[in-house]
């Protein structure tokens, strides 16, 4: 894979979400992020409304883990709560990296993209697809699959298998 063909060393981009868990897909967004930018933020959403399985600053730690597993340089990950728009400014950043992975991600992003656009015009938006093995792969399938005792190996990095499992294990106790 030769990045250097693509990548902008300047160029900095912010992938947000929630990531309970950080899966292949979206570490296979992540990838493809850095083939067109120098430096991708990974911004892990507080979002506890959403019922979470993990803390935000587990799920903080175990994005930093797979990150590393995979040798990816040029990533930082973060937490944050409130408007991502208001995040971003401080950070000074104004690209917004999310995945596409079927129609119905489109009208929620798409509706996302012009809100966080109407917020702050020097915004955009841009929308990667993930390779075709990953575009079934949901957090909420991940769980579901975990909850169940079914095999997750082809679907989240090692150290999310891990917490998946000992969390799983902990609630059946």
């Amino acid at each position: 894979m030769d990045k250097q063909r693509f990548t902008s060393s300047k160029a900095k981009a912010i992938y947000p979400g929630t990531f309970d868990p950080f899966t292949f897909g979206h570490l296979d967004i992540l990838k493809r992020a850095l083939k067109v930018f120098g430096n991708v933020v990974i911004a892990i959403a507080k979002r506890e409304e959403k019922h979470v399985m993990f803390s935000q600053k587990e799920r903080f730690e175990l994005v930093l883990r797979s990150i590393k597993e995979e040798n990816l340089t040029n990533v930082e990950v973060v937490m944050f709560e409130g408007l991502l728009i208001k995040f971003m400014e401080k950070l000074g950043i104004r690209v917004i990296v999310r995945g596409l992975r079927a129609i119905s991600d489109f009208d929620y992003e798409f509706q996302m993209a012009l809100t966080n656009r109407r917020l702050d015009r020097r915004v955009e938006s841009i929308f990667f697809l993930p390779a075709e093995k990953h575009t079934f792969v949901s957090s909420s399938l991940v769980k579901e699959i975990a909850k169940n005792h079914g095999d997750v190996t082809d679907f989240v990095p090692s150290p999310v298998k891990k917490a998946l499992i000992d969390r799983i294990n902990a609630l059946h106790r």
